[in-house]
């Protein structure tokens, strides 16, 4: 009976320790992905920024501005995208909506951005684009991949259409959770004015014509938290100017935006609440079952050895010796 069971534990023990790794390097990468279909949106605010009045041509500092951006899943062009790239793909919709303090707009930039679901990485396909312009992005852009390495990363900028390094500055501690932090600088450069502008009647051709040109530089800040590569928070030194030709009346340049945007405070409370929960999930595939199995089979197969040692030990009944019975009359 105990050689069964030790024999029963040792097939349990080898399962085990078989299903350790095969969880973690081959059930991992085919499981944690990003869902197709996911909706997020993030606010974010520049207290005490400059603004541009279109009216007068001249910069003036306002209380806040807003920015809402949204990411929208599009699952049925990522379905039409997995036929050809033959790999889980998400289409990430996206809009940057800045607004000021009285409501009204000051730039829209939509983006359609298309990216592994496992990894992270581009994938390029009809409709990629930023503001209805055409791109090919090479980097990450919005999330870091699953289990995000202590390095520095190429990211896309969608203001510049360029891929720049965003560098690993160390780790924190954010709100009881291990985050990395990433800076990222763009320096002063030309950038297309938006499709749509602020003012009523006035275009990106009609801008062109007076000669005046859009420049743009900003130093992008992320606190990333390593397992879900989701980013907790993040703040942007963004300015934005004018520079030249007859719109600007002669001056060399004007400040269109200038300002310290930062998540706010309501939307770093979920994003925080809802990563903490999503880091659970993808540990559970990469380190909590895994270990766990393989401790598991550990233990089953030390008992198995026990068992068969302690069964060698024990005689059984055969082998038990019965002395005979001296005969009668010796």
């Amino acid at each position: 009976m105990r050689r069964t069971a030790g024999l029963v534990l040792l097939a349990l023990a080898v399962f085990f320790a078989a299903l350790s790794p095969l969880l973690r390097w081959y059930a991992y990468p085919r499981l944690v992905k990003v869902p197709a279909g996911e909706y997020q949106t993030m606010v974010l605010q520049a207290r005490d920024a400059t603004l541009l009045d279109y009216g007068t041509m001249k910069a003036r500092t306002v209380p806040e501005i807003t920015v809402v951006q949204t990411l929208k899943g599009n699952v049925e062009a990522a379905r039409k995208i997995e036929r050809t790239a033959g790999r889980d793909v998400v289409v990430w919709d996206g809009l940057s909506y800045v607004q000021g303090p009285d409501g009204k707009m000051v730039s829209r930039i939509p983006e359609r951005y298309v990216f592994d679901a496992h990894t992270q990485e581009p994938v390029h396909a009809t409709g990629e684009m930023v503001d209805g312009d055409p791109v090919t992005r090479t980097g990450i852009e919005f999330k870091w991949p699953f289990l995000t390495q202590k390095r520095d990363y190429e990211y896309f900028d969608a203001q510049a259409r360029v891929t720049a390094p965003i560098h690993y500055e160390g780790t924190r501690d954010f709100r009881g959770l291990s985050v990395y932090y990433f800076e990222q600088t763009i320096p002063w450069t030309r950038v297309p004015f938006p499709k749509v502008m602020p003012v009523a009647g006035i275009t990106p051709e009609s801008v062109a014509k007076t000669g005046t040109t859009r420049w743009y530089t900003t130093v992008r800040k992320f606190w990333v938290e390593p397992v879900t590569g989701a980013p907790v928070y993040g703040e942007e030194i963004h300015k934005e100017e004018l520079r030249g030709g007859s719109l600007l009346g002669g001056r060399d340049r004007v400040t269109a935006f200038a300002g310290h945007v930062k998540m706010r405070e309501d939307y770093t409370r979920h994003t925080v609440d809802l990563v903490k929960s999503q880091r659970r999930l993808v540990l559970l595939v990469t380190s909590y079952l895994p270990w766990g199995f393989l401790v598991l089979g550990v233990l089953l197969l030390s008992l198995s050895l026990y068992l068969e040692a302690r069964g060698r030990r024990t005689p059984g009944p055969a082998a038990v010796r019965t002395e005979e019975p001296a005969p009668l009359g010796s």
